[in-house]
């Protein structure tokens, strides 16, 4: 019985420093030397399971079959917009906490429209034009890549590259060493601002000079692959697509060299699948350039690929111009991957893919196979509201802005008036739903002193900002725009809008796939624990535990 015992014991005691030592080993893992996030704008999740016959085994399904992969991430805030996408990814919260409301949005303190990363105070570094004249200053929160500085007491370097100058400004942070983007028309220069820097490091300068640009817009838009094999996708020459100024039709090829001139001259670039295989050849020029992922402190590159959303835009999501602009990204994903095992190495770095927003099907498109869907005509609208007010209060005086399915009140007329703001805005919120077009309509004050925990009205509300959003807040049908009837867009927080990719790859990242619901916020609490830093000041996601080793 004590040799069971003595046998038994020195089992236990061997388990135990076993399990001490892997332990230690775990906490000993070496850090990525190197972070890459990379969000592709407008890409819709389906994007990955509709044309996978046709993806290569070294791009997306390089990342799917040897990383974690979220089937059912989700955006949780309305509006679906390219600069709150990135931002929320990056500070892991929405709205209501990092200020970002919108692309642009009516400053009710100014008394206009505003851009979310203007700023007059800085100028453009690589031209004279006004197009450096940003910076992130609107970003009230920290981001990843804050974090990452403070934890590295400013060791380290952070990088911020895209076509956007705001997909390269929010997602790189206010500590950032560099954000360049795209200065295109008659420029066709990468540039950067002032707050970052006094003068372009030699290897943009290089890179400028190489007219990499003027290749690939030198080259038609065919497609990869014969047309007639693009069968997830609906007839070449349709009615619901937009063409670029002087064609006659929307089919295939697009004769790029002939349309410069009357398409922006070098902003073309950016509405073709070329724009993608642009920033990823600067994205490697940035990799050399600033010897990423070769010191001793772990740098970081935010990169979004801006020209799969010009697309989407233009084409829709039933296009054969997205299904080629997909395959070409694949192609281009593949190609990027592949550098990073050559210049970094393979285990070394850190991949998160995911998406700014996805997109509707084309309304007009739907409504031809006799699925609902509408055209809110905004025009209209805004006199139904001052109607409104007219036949209530006898004014049509009491509304200041009308604008990203917000109503912003003149809160000084309606003093003057001696009426009450809330009773007004009540009002409104309960007329207006009475207009085509207009699902919901909710009150500031309702938001501020109702909780709504799940639902849209859950969305609506953590993209409602205190501070800085309107006092009516408005919700259309489900796949409703304004504006014309080709092409398609986003911004609502209904699934086609929401349900986005999330995938994760390479150090501290297990194999595998979650069917679990998971928000576009809990990107960066992930990415924070798997390198032992702070999550941004504000988050408000959770650590995704199931996808980290």
């Amino acid at each position: 019985m004590k040799k069971q015992i003595l046998i038994f014991t020195f089992c236990s005691l061997l388990f135990t420093g076993c399990k001490a030592q892997q332990i230690n080993q775990e906490l000993k893992q070496e850090k990525p030397k190197l972070v890459i996030g990379i969000v592709i704008d407008q890409m819709r999740y389906d994007y990955l399971t509709r044309f996978s016959d046709r993806y290569s085994d070294n791009g997306f399904k390089r990342l799917l079959n040897n990383g974690f992969s979220l089937e059912n991430a989700h955006y949780n805030y309305i509006p679906t917009y390219t600069a709150v996408g990135h931002t929320s990814i990056y500070t892991g919260t929405t709205p209501d906490n990092h200020g970002i409301i919108s692309n642009d949005w009516y400053d009710k303190f100014l008394k206009k429209s505003i851009y979310c990363v203007d700023d007059a105070n800085y100028k453009t570094i690589g031209n004279d034009s006004t197009a450096g004249k940003k910076s992130p200053a609107r970003l009230q929160t920290t981001t990843i890549t804050d974090q990452l500085h403070l934890a590295q007491n400013m060791k380290g370097k952070t990088i911020g590259i895209a076509l956007k100058d705001r997909s390269a400004i929010l997602p790189a942070g206010h500590t950032a060493n560099g954000a360049y983007w795209f200065d295109g028309g008659k420029n066709g220069q990468w540039v950067s601002s002032s707050f970052y820097m006094e003068n372009l490091p030699n290897w943009v300068l290089d890179f400028n000079n190489s007219a990499k640009a003027d290749t690939y817009l030198n080259m038609p838009w065919t497609t990869l692959y014969d047309i007639n094999s693009y069968t997830n996708s609906i007839a070449d020459e349709n009615i619901f697509e937009g063409k670029f100024t002087g064609e006659t039709t929307t089919s295939f090829p697009h004769d790029i060299p002939n349309l410069r001139a009357k398409n922006g001259d070098f902003d073309i670039i950016k509405e073709i699948p070329a724009g993608n295989s642009f920033t990823a050849d600067f994205i490697k020029a940035a990799i050399i350039g600033e010897n990423l992922g070769k010191g001793d402190y772990t740098d970081f590159l935010a990169v979004s690929f801006s020209s799969t959303d010009y697309v989407g835009h233009q084409f829709g999501p039933t296009s054969i111009e997205i299904e080629d602009t997909y395959l070409r990204m694949d192609k281009d994903l593949a190609d990027l991957l592949s550098f990073l095992d050559q210049q970094v190495g393979q285990d070394k770095y850190t991949v998160f893919l995911t998406a700014d927003h996805a997109a509707v099907d084309i309304p007009a498109y739907l409504q031809s196979i006799k699925i609902p869907a509408h055209y809110l005509n905004f025009s209209k609208f805004k006199l139904a509201a001052l109607e409104v007010t007219k036949k209530y209060f006898n004014s049509v005086e009491l509304i200041e802005n009308i604008s990203n399915y917000q109503i912003f009140l003149d809160k000084d007329k309606i003093e003057s008036l001696g009426l009450d703001k809330d009773k007004v805005a009540e009002r409104l919120a309960e007329e207006v739903i009475n207009f085509e077009g207009i699902y919901k309509a909710v009150t500031a004050k309702t938001l501020q002193t109702t909780r709504f925990n799940d639902g849209i009205l859950n969305s609506l509300q953590n993209g409602y900002n205190q501070k800085f959003s309107g006092d009516i807040m408005l919700i259309p049908y489900p796949a409703t725009l304004t504006g014309g009837r080709t092409g398609t867009s986003h911004g609502s927080g209904y699934s086609y809008d929401t349900h986005i990719p999330v995938i994760f790859y390479g150090n501290g990242i297990k194999k595998g796939v979650s069917k679990k619901k998971y928000e576009i916020v809990d990107i960066a609490p992930t990415i924070s624990n798997l390198l032992q830093i702070e999550a941004p000041n504000s988050s408000t996601g959770k650590i995704i535990d199931e996808a980290l080793k």
